[in-house]
């Protein structure tokens, strides 16, 4: 008979490769970062970072490196984005999970699963064609930092939908069996008992939209307008860091180039954060 208090020799293999992914994983984005701050090196080591926050404006060619404008559009679009698709995900998910009956319940997820996997110049080309003209029916020129927000909101729709499903599934069935039992009712057990014992899951899922927000490039590329300027309003059009390195890689050379890798080790570095984040609130919602 097996022995379950001593690990069999198939188990120490596997977590042996578990391991060595888990290090190939790391090294490889270790790899990634090395790379994009050697790029940026040339630069970094002749100008003070603060020239790319107080430079009159973005003209690597002149030699101004200002990226405060794309920042702030980027960071805008991203909280733009979060603040209409979080509730709305949230919502989705118990509506699937304790509203919805058992079929349509899984047929609505399936569709959120869908919603997932449609690419992102699927959602920029509908933004262009349909959600543009609608706006600067409204006020031109339509393509602009709420198109952006509007289209990034429906792209981090899923991910944060699905991870808040994910999250109230973790919820222990004693927890609703002891609501019950207190003559809870189903709102009342969701709001003083499911919530915020899935709080963390579900920041969890709201970092991991962040992430994805920012790091969008095809979509927010073909609808946000791409100017260089802070936003007075929601309907100016904006140009985020990823569109930036978009446009201009292709042509970029010497400092210029080297100011585009500087804007993607931002870009990198506030991923990063975001995805340590979620991991924190992961693993606090895992042992409580």
């Amino acid at each position: 008979m097996h022995n379950t208090l001593y690990p069999s020799r198939t188990d120490q293999q596997l977590v042996l490769g578990l391991r060595f992914c888990a290090l190939l994983v790391a090294g490889i984005v270790l790899l990634v970062f090395m790379f994009l701050l050697s790029e940026s090196w040339p630069l970094l080591n002749h100008i003070p970072l603060t020239h790319f926050f107080t430079d009159k404006s973005w003209h690597p060619a002149q030699g101004f490196y200002n990226i405060a404008p794309m920042l702030s559009a980027t960071l805008l679009s991203t909280l733009g984005a979060l603040i209409l698709a979080t509730p709305l995900a949230i919502a989705s998910a118990l509506f699937s999970r304790y509203y919805a009956p058992s079929v349509v319940a899984v047929w609505y997820r399936r569709l959120i699963e869908l919603l997932a996997g449609i690419p992102s110049v699927v959602y920029g080309f509908w933004g262009l064609t349909t959600l543009a003209p609608l706006i600067a029916s409204l006020h031109p020129p339509g393509v602009s930092l709420l198109t952006a927000i509007l289209v990034l909101a429906l792209m981090i729709f899923p991910t944060i939908a699905l991870t808040v499903d994910a999250a109230l599934i973790s919820v222990p069935v004693a927890y609703h069996k002891g609501a019950m039992a207190l003559g809870l009712s189903r709102w009342g057990m969701i709001k003083g008992v499911v919530l915020p014992a899935a709080q963390s899951g579900i920041a969890a899922g709201v970092m991991l939209g962040a992430g994805r927000a920012i790091g969008e490039t095809m979509a927010v590329l073909m609808v946000a307008g791409n100017v260089v300027q802070h936003p007075h309003s929601i309907f100016d059009s904006v140009r985020t860091l990823t569109a930036n390195i978009a446009l201009e890689m292709a042509y970029a050379m010497g400092d210029h180039r080297a100011a585009l890798f500087v804007s993607g080790l931002a870009l990198m570095i506030m991923v990063l954060v975001l995805v340590s984040l979620a991991e924190y609130f992961k693993r606090k919602s895992a042992y409580g």
